[in-house]
Order: C-alpha cells, then structure tokens, then sequence
C-alpha cells in the first residue's frame, strides 16, 4: 500500500533509498539510536512501512524487547543508572537469537522479542524465518555502545541530548563512554517528528 505523501514519508524514504543502494542484497541490520523519549521506535517503525512500501521484506525489534527483569538486574547490585547501562539489558541473549542467527540467512530461525517490557516478564519466543535478503531494523538505547556497534550494517542517531534529571542519567553515561553521535552512519534531527532532517557532524 503506498503511504500518504508527508514531508516525514519523503525523508524516509530518501534514507531508505540511500540504505537499499548501499546494503539492497542480503541479510541487513539497521539500528535507531537516540537518548530516551526521542522517538526511536516510531522512527524505526516509519522507515519499516517505507521500506515494505517498495517491496523489501522487513522485520522488527527493539532492544526493549531484550531488557532483563528487575529481578535480573537486582543481581548485578543496587538500582542505579550504573547498573541499568551495564546490566539493563541481554546482548548475550539478543546475538544468540536474533543477530546470529538472522545474519546466517537460509532456513536458520531467529527470535525478534524474549521479553514483555509492559509485564516486566519473559516470553515464549516465537522463531521466525525470512527470505534472502531481509532487513532487521532495531531501535533501543545505548544501541551504538562498543560492544555492539560492529553489529549493524547502517545505524541511525536521533540527534538529542538526555533528559535532564535521574531518568536521564544511563543516557549521560552512554554518551560520555560511547560518543553516539560520531559512531553513527546517519544523524537526524528528530525534534520536530512531521520534518526530520539530516546532519552532517562535520557542520555541528
């Protein structure tokens, strides 16, 4: 189904040109970066249906969806944004059954969600297949940080700083340890939703 001609729909669809020119053929992993609340998911979600628009098979993840229960986290010590950077969430868990085995293509089966961020608890993966070449695109905080990075192919930055206070606090962490913004391969600001816009770090 074509989507509605908006100003957010032609910048996607822009970026999805320029990701389906440099990574059309395979199995590709595109990640949303960006501080809390800065619209990640949706962002991610948009670019999905531009993507399906024109034919490409997509799926989706996010890295809520491999978050560690309280009760996990509680082992790695107190509730601290120290703790919830370095313990929040399961890479382990995320590389064996979603980027391991969606990058090895074929019939090999992968698992886009382990765990309900609403209901705090695990959830009985569902194994998924896809065709040759396939899109993931991921969003999540702390997505672009060293032990990850070298997993996507493409990865995003919603240009935005950390929410001021406590709830802000992991994302300060993240962007003084991993510098985000330089490890992206496209910034966008994201400020205004309905216009996004690219940035070029060498113009900032």
């Amino acid at each position: 189904m074509e989507l509605v001609l908006t100003p957010r729909v032609r910048f996607l669809r822009a970026l999805g040109d320029e990701i389906m020119h440099n990574y059309g053929h395979g199995r590709t992993i595109v990640a949303i970066d960006g501080a809390l609340q800065s619209g990640k998911t949706a962002f991610g979600d948009d670019l999905a249906a531009v993507l399906t628009e024109r034919g490409h098979p997509v799926f989706r993840a996010s890295l809520e969806w491999f978050h560690r229960s309280r009760e996990e986290q509680a082992k790695f010590g107190d509730d601290t944004a120290e703790r919830y950077y370095n313990y929040g969430f399961d890479y382990s868990l995320l590389r064996r059954v979603l980027v391991e085995p969606f990058r090895m293509g074929g019939s090999t089966g992968f698992v886009t969600k382990a765990f309900d961020p609403k209901r705090g608890i695990q959830v009985q993966p569902k194994w998924l297949t896809g065709p040759i070449d396939a899109t993931l695109i991921i969003d999540g905080r702390f997505i672009n940080r060293p032990e990850l990075r070298g997993l996507w192919n493409y990865s995003i930055f919603l240009d935005s700083e950390p929410l001021a206070g406590p709830e802000g606090e992991a994302d300060r962490i993240y962007f003084g340890e991993a510098h985000p913004r330089t490890q992206a391969t496209a910034i966008v600001d994201n400020h205004d939703p309905a216009h996004p816009r690219r940035v070029f770090a060498d113009s900032c």
